[in-house]
């Protein structure tokens, strides 16, 4: 279970630190509720529903490690619509793991370079580009600019 302190991800929302711990009592059932800060809100999730949401610890060094080492890798697949690809992206963003995250990121990106993408698309690399960025920077204590700066560098590989 997490502590106070502890850095976590909240899948599809991003990371952020646990602060504290509060007992609410809401529509007469008193419950202990996790106090998480997240770069621009601060959020209350029920304890019992920690492992329910998907929530995780940050990633650790190494996987941070395989995660950047594979954006540089262009691995496209151009034979999918945008709709398809669309589909593909959000289940890998549901999953909640930086490494699924981090490929959504890489593609729309890459994608993003030799094409405009369409409304959706831009929608989905902005939301996917800041839950990864969230979690890199917490991860290292890095910037979020700082963060952003590697991840197109990584890109022009």
């Amino acid at each position: 279970m997490f502590q106070i302190g502890d850095k976590i991800v909240y899948p599809m929302h991003g990371a952020g630190v646990i602060e504290g711990m509060e007992e609410k009592e809401i529509l007469g059932k008193t419950e202990e509720y996790f106090l998480i800060q997240m770069p621009n809100m601060q959020m209350m999730i029920p304890r019992g529903r920690i492992n329910q949401l998907g929530i995780r610890p940050v990633a650790d060094q190494a996987t941070l490690k395989v995660v950047m080492n594979n954006f540089a890798e262009e691995t496209n697949d151009d034979t999918l619509t945008w709709k398809q690809r669309y589909d593909e992206n959000l289940k890998k963003l549901k999953t909640g793991t930086i490494e699924d995250g981090a490929d959504v990121v890489k593609d729309l990106m890459r994608r993003n370079q030799k094409k405009a993408l369409n409304s959706s698309e831009k929608k989905m690399l902005e939301d996917a580009r800041g839950m990864l960025v969230s979690e890199i920077s917490l991860a290292q204590g890095l910037s979020q600019d700082e963060v952003l700066t590697v991840l197109e560098n990584e890109l022009r590989v």
